[in-house]
């Protein structure tokens, strides 16, 4: 992999598991230092990143970690409440039942795991993954499959704020188990609702905790990274 790559890959994942939490400059050279790498793949990095819209502000006056407004998270989740309602509709009408079975055995199972645990927690979120895998499977539809990646980018960010509240993962995981049942049963109409649900309930979270605390919309962030601390160099560029 190109050095460019390495470091794109890098700052995302501080990105979005909120080791640089929103505000934090990017400066070339403090990022080259951290990261072990020169100047030219970091530029790289962070001109893929503003394209994801993880980074603005790449110009003359130095990038940022991107911030999500009440605003932005209206608009992603309408565009999700769109494309996932009819995603879970068409993984209805031709799903292969094994999968859903299984799911629907874990996901009955994840409703009594203690997800204020991190362990139990990052279990849950592997197995929410594998019921989007499993959905965009079974609905067979690459565009509408393909119009939800850019989105998904940005709700890891935003799974911070259910990290800190176990109650609303344990709803969450109900909510999954709904939808991963009208599936399995076949029901369009019952699985789109249950989607819906799940989606009003989860922006209502996240909007409320928004509300709660509006000049720190989100969970407190680890401490942000320095050029200090070198956690994830990887390798010096050719």
């Amino acid at each position: 992999m190109r050095a460019g790559s390495r470091a794109y890959h890098a700052l995302r994942e501080d990105i979005l598991e909120w080791r640089l939490p929103p505000g934090t400059p990017l400066g070339e050279v403090e990022q080259a230092q951290r990261l072990g790498v020169s100047r030219t793949p970091v530029r790289e990095a962070l001109a893929r990143l503003a394209a994801d819209g993880l980074v603005r502000g790449t110009g003359a006056r130095g990038a940022v970690v991107a911030d999500l407004s009440p605003a932005d998270v209206r608009d992603l989740f309408d565009l999700r409440i769109a494309v996932e309602t009819r995603l879970a509709r068409l993984a209805a009408q031709r799903r292969d039942p094994g999968p859903f079975r299984a799911l629907a055995a874990d996901l009955g199972a994840a409703v009594d795991l203690d997800l204020g645990a991190p362990g139990d927690r990052a279990s849950y979120y592997d197995l929410v993954q594998r019921l989007d895998d499993a959905i965009d499977t079974a609905a067979a539809s690459r565009l509408l499959s393909q119009a939800l990646d850019g989105v998904r980018l940005h709700l890891r960010r935003l799974r911070r704020v259910a990290r800190d509240h176990p109650d609303r993962l344990r709803e969450s995981a109900s909510e999954h188990l709904s939808v991963t049942r009208a599936i399995l049963d076949s029901d369009a109409e019952l699985a789109a609702a249950a989607t819906l649900v799940h989606l009003r309930a989860s922006l209502g979270h996240i909007l409320h905790t928004y509300e709660d605390d509006p000049a720190r919309p989100l969970p407190t962030a680890p401490t942000a990274l320095s050029a200090d601390e070198p956690t994830a160099r990887i390798g010096e560029a050719p």
